[in-house]
């Protein structure tokens, strides 16, 4: 950050402008709501799900509150959230895998914290001070309080921070927007295909395996010895990269041309069907680009173009029976490529096939169309949070556009 602070703006410690890892009250064994780190999606403002469970110690935090991962590698991948679903002056639980950031009143904004706690500043430093063994590393929390950063007055803040939260506000509407499409499809698809097979198959349908509908891929890790096969323009899709995307666009792993090349045969081609296989089972998702995937995803690539969605929402509509042919008494779920070919799938004729993709597609490319809007929202986010955060952009009263103006 640069050393120079802008007119107006005061050099401050956050120990001293916010409240980190308040006490709240909440008595052990009570049933209150969980955040589960699984919960905070790489790079997403909001938080995905609750669980209930017994409070028996952690951090705690209520609305308003962000919630900021302090382990390897949740902290690198972006894992940052605003609280906001709580009921009211509810309060929610954590692991200590988290550090709560709370606002002081009249002097810092709610959400001018997330933005902050999201900006590379403060990110690198939390990640310089991680300690513990490789595979576990930890925030510490005294280096947090300590660290220095130029802090603009609190009407600033506020307005930065509604600039950035306009942009996560459409970002969040298309998400939903996603979600509600997918839904739909997926209504379609049962009454296309599975309410007419609940009393067994209609005349002219059949049952096959799923290797006769496309080529079944498994994907395979290039050698880490050799760090010039990484790092490249070829999407390198892992599990964390399927959470919540019907389409991936972002991967946190690349590969570069030489190291695709030494397994070009584990090569998708664009909306290939990838279905997580190991450990959590029964993620789907399409890829957006040509890729390759890690050896704990099977991927399908469909012969014919008029079976894409139709085995994305059939492999969509078969989680639980995946999670039960992957159990096999083992501690690890792992459904193996050799089983996941032979999964049985019910299909009608092919015309039949064939009305439901032309019913259907519009549907997917809504989603597509909605996910490039989402992946341009978040580069100018993204563009704009360093800027603003640092007085390059400054952004007065009444006149926020001129940040925009300003680029």
């Amino acid at each position: 950050m640069s050393e120079k602070i802008p007119k107006g703006w005061e050099k401050v410690k956050l120990g001293e402008v916010v409240i980190i890892n308040p006490n709240e009250s909440l008595k052990k064994g009570i049933i209150a709501k969980k955040v589960p780190m699984e919960a905070l999606l790489p790079f997403t403002k909001k938080i995905q799900f609750f669980i209930f469970e017994k409070y028996n110690g952690g951090v705690k935090f209520k609305n308003g509150d962000t919630l900021v991962a302090r382990i390897t590698p949740s902290l690198e991948n972006g894992k940052t959230v605003y609280v906001d679903l709580l009921d009211g002056d509810e309060i929610g639980f954590g692991s200590t895998e988290f550090i709560v950031l709370r606002e002081k009143s009249g002097i810092t904004d709610k959400q001018f914290i997330y933005y902050f706690a999201i900006s590379n500043d403060f990110r690198d430093i939390a990640i310089k001070s991680m300690t513990g063994s490789s595979g576990r590393q930890r925030v510490q929390n005294e280096v947090v309080k300590e660290f220095e950063f130029p802090l603009p007055p609190l009407p600033e803040q506020k307005a930065i921070a509604e600039v950035l939260s306009s942009l996560d506000d459409k970002i969040e509407f298309l998400h939903r927007q996603n979600k509600t499409l997918e839904e739909m499809a997926m209504t379609l698809f049962r009454k296309w295909f599975i309410e007419p097979t609940k009393d067994g198959l209609p005349e002219g349908w059949e049952e096959v395996e799923l290797s006769k509908l496309g080529q079944i891929i498994c994907g395979k890790t290039p050698s880490k010895n050799k760090p010039e096969y990484f790092g490249g323009k070829i999407p390198f899709i892992k599990i964390p990269d399927m959470h919540g995307n019907v389409f991936v666009f972002k991967t946190e792993d690349s590969l570069s041309e030489i190291g695709a090349k030494t397994q070009k045969n584990k090569t998708l081609p664009e909306r290939s069907i990838c279905v997580s296989c190991i450990a959590t089972v029964g993620l789907v998702s399409m890829n957006a680009f040509i890729s390759q995937t890690n050896q704990q995803i099977n991927s399908i690539i469909p012969y014919k173009e008029f079976y894409h969605y139709f085995l994305y929402l059939k492999m969509k509509s078969m989680k639980e029976e995946l999670i039960a042919m992957a159990s096999g008494g083992t501690a690890t779920l792992n459904l193996n490529t050799t089983e996941f070919s032979k999964i049985k799938i019910e299909i009608p004729k092919e015309d039949y096939l064939h009305a439901f993709h032309e019913k259907i597609k519009y549907i997917f490319e809504k989603i597509f169309i909605n996910t490039i809007q989402i992946q341009t929202l978040e580069k100018l986010r993204d563009t704009l949070l360093p800027k603003l955060m640092s007085g390059e952009v400054r952004i007065m009263k009444n006149v926020k556009t001129q940040c925009f103006a300003s680029l």
